[in-house]
């Protein structure tokens, strides 16, 4: 199964997902990440942190959702609509949920806080993939509305 990570800008929170998703799932699994409106870089927080987790980051670009290298069984969004965000609509037979994050990118402050602002959005991704993980997925493949359901619930954990 291909799992999209989408958002706007495809530097930062869709990056964390796409990597700590294809570090932590089990084979026949794939994560893959892209933006509407993609800022043409990934950004070295991102990076750093990633790195700093153990997380190898070859490849890693920021890309458009019109150069998705397959087609995506699921589409997670990230963008954070508390913010104003526009969140993009991928459109598709795709299965779709949102776990919105707030992008670390826009957090002004001291090296302190905006490590600690993309710390958080890195945990929170993470605690949501590895619940995702957690699921019986060989079960719920076979259930996309039942699947639906438990990818809306972890995105409101």
């Amino acid at each position: 199964m291909n799992v999209l990570f989408l958002c706007t800008g495809n530097s930062c929170r869709s990056i964390l997902g796409e990597f700590t998703f294809n570090h932590l799932a089990p084979e026949g699994w794939r994560a893959m990440s892209a933006g509407s409106r993609p800022t043409g870089y990934v950004h070295p927080r991102s990076l750093a942190l990633l790195a700093h987790e153990g997380i190898a980051t070859d490849g890693a670009t920021s890309k458009s959702w019109d150069d998705l290298p397959e087609t995506p069984d699921i589409v997670i969004t990230v963008c954070a609509s508390a913010a104003g965000e526009e969140c993009p609509a991928y459109i598709g037979n795709v299965l779709r949920t949102h776990w919105g994050v707030e992008d670390p990118a826009h957090v002004m402050g001291t090296e302190e806080e905006i490590d600690a602002a993309f710390m958080t959005a890195y945990a929170i991704l993470r605690r949501r993939i590895e619940a995702f993980l957690a699921l019986p997925l060989a079960n719920l493949a076979f259930d996309k509305s039942a699947l639906k359901a438990e990818m809306d619930r972890i995105g409101q954990v």
